[in-house]
C-alpha cells in the first residue's frame, strides 16, 4: 500500500515530537517533524501531507496557559490550509499539550456541542504523572477501532475536560464524540481519583470532531508503542501483543488512510 505522510508539528518547548515521528514510523506512515514556523512561512506545504500532529510539551512555556500561544498561531496564520487540508480528507492528532491547543484554537469538539470546552487544571491542584486505564468507544473516529481497553502513561497539570453546560457534554457522547474515557480495572469510566487524574466531566480523555478526523486526548499513546514500554511488561505474562497499546491509534489511522 502506499505510505501516508506524516507532518508532526513541534514548536517552542515541544518534547514528544521524536516519539511521536517514530510512532507514526512504527504504524506504517512516512514521517516528517516541521518546526510550526517554517509551515507558517510555506503553508502550502501542508497539502503534502495525510495527517497534522500536534505532539505533546509545554509549547511556548504555556505562559498563557496550556496550549494558547500556539492555538492562536494556528488559527491566525494556518486557519486557511487546516480547513482545506480537513476539507480534503486529511487526519489531525493532538496529544496532550496537542489536544489543548486544539480545543483552544476551536477545532475540537465542534457540532453537537454549541457552547465551548477547555481544558482546566487538574482537580487535584498538581502535576500528574501516572499510568492509566482508557475505555475506547469506537464508531467515529479512526483513530479508536477496538473496544479492548488500553493503558496509556497520562503527564499534564491542565487536562481536566470541562464543557460550558453539562448538556454539551451529553450531546458529545449522544454524538460518539467521546472517544476515550477513563475507567477503573472493571473498564466502566469513572470519576474516581486517581483512575480519573485530572477529574474530567464524563471521566473524558479523548474527543473527536462530528467528522472523527480530528482526535485529541491527553494519555501519551507515542510512549507505549513496545510491550516494554510497560512499567510491569514482564508481569504480563508470555502472550505480549507485538507493540504496546498505544501504537493502535497511529495504526488505526493508518489502516484508514490506506482504505
Amino acid at each position: 500500500m502506499t505510505r501516508p505522510h506524516a507532518i508532526v508539528l513541534r514548536a517552542p518547548g515541544t518534547n514528544c515530537d521524536e516519539e511521536t515521528a517514530a510512532a507514526w514510523e512504527r504504524a506504517g506512515a512516512v514521517a516528517e517533524t516541521w518546526h510550526v514556523g517554517r509551515l507558517i512561512e510555506a503553508p502550502q506545504e501542508l497539502d503534502r501531507f495525510q495527517i497534522l500532529t500536534i505532539p505533546g510539551g509545554f509549547s511556548y512555556g504555556d505562559d498563557l496557559g496550556a496550549g494558547r500561544i500556539l492555538a492562536v498561531r494556528l488559527g491566525t496564520a494556518l486557519g486557511e490550509a487546516l480547513r482545506r487540508f480537513h476539507d480534503r480528507g486529511g487526519l489531525i492528532l493532538g496529544i496532550c499539550n496537542g489536544f489543548q491547543v486544539l480545543v483552544r484554537s476551536g477545532l475540537l469538539p465542534g457540532g453537537a456541542a454549541p457552547g465551548p470546552a477547555t481544558l482546566a487544571r487538574n482537580e487535584s491542584g498538581r502535576f500528574e504523572a501516572r499510568w492509566i486505564r482508557l475505555a475506547p468507544r469506537p464508531g467515529r473516529s479512526p483513530f479508536v477501532v477496538s473496544e479492548d481497553s488500553i493503558e496509556l502513561p497520562v503527564a499534564h497539570g491542565e487536562g481536566r475536560f470541562i464543557t460550558a453546560d453539562v448538556t454539551d457534554l451529553d450531546r458529545l457522547q449522544a454524538a460518539g464524540q467521546v472517544v476515550l474515557a477513563y475507567s477503573d480495572d472493571e473498564g466502566r469510566p469513572t470519576q474516581a481519583y486517581p483512575a480519573n487524574p485530572n477529574g474530567s466531566a464524563g471521566a473524558v480523555a479523548g474527543v473527536c470532531d462530528p467528522t472523527g478526523r480530528i482526535f485529541g486526548l491527553m494519555p501519551h499513546p507515542e510512549r507505549f508503542i513496545d510491550p516494554w514500554h510497560h512499567p510491569r511488561w514482564t508481569r504480563r505474562g508470555t502472550g505480549l501483543a507485538p507493540g504496546g497499546d498505544g501504537l493502535r491509534i497511529f495504526a488505526g489511522a493508518v489502516q484508514f488512510l490506506a482504505g
